[in-house]
């Protein structure tokens, strides 16, 4: 597995640098998903399906946002100016897939049969937490009392990407 992850983290650092320096901004948002996609990948390797689930719901509601917006914005077509070019792209993209399709395939060969859960993390949450908490609410305990930096980063983070929506639709509003 640690193999895996190795070379899931390298195309995900490959895709970054590769967003980074690239030319066109469709290539740009193509890679920024390739290193979405592997970073779902990568939660379920290690047996994190909650994080892989929203992972790619976001990531694919970004993406064809990202790309919709990208290709209208375009004031003139794209000309490929070689056919060779074209050619390495559509395979460099085709091996990409399949290699990010294979490690799917073996992340998700390694999860729990559906309906069956691990208690590898929630047995100590559950084993006696309201005892512990001194809260009535099961739930209420162990977020507020057990995984309180937890919760504070993700409201945390709720707050900053409202305030970064907000932000933006102001700055819009008043052109």
């Amino acid at each position: 597995m640690e193999l895996t992850l190795s070379i899931l983290i390298g195309f995900m650092i490959i895709g970054a640098i590769f967003a980074i320096h690239a030319k066109d901004l469709l290539s740009a948002v193509i890679s920024v998903g390739i290193v979405g996609y592997s970073l779902v990948i990568v939660f379920l390797l290690l047996k994190a399906p909650d994080l892989a689930i929203v992972q790619i719901v976001i990531e694919t509601i970004t993406l064809i946002i990202m790309v919709a917006v990208v290709l209208d914005s375009t004031r003139e077509e794209l000309k490929i100016k070689n056919d060779f070019k074209s050619f390495t792209n559509i395979t460099l993209s085709i091996i990409f897939a399949a290699v990010l399709l294979f490690f799917f395939v073996q992340a998700t060969a390694d999860l729990n049969s559906f309906g069956q859960h691990s208690l590898r993390m929630a047995d100590a949450y559950v084993t006696g937490a309201a005892e512990k908490t001194g809260s009535i609410n099961l739930v209420t305990g162990i977020l507020f009392d057990f995984r309180a930096y937890d919760t504070l980063g993700e409201v945390t983070i709720l707050f900053a990407a409202a305030l970064g929506v907000l932000t933006i639709l102001r700055i819009k509003g008043k052109k």
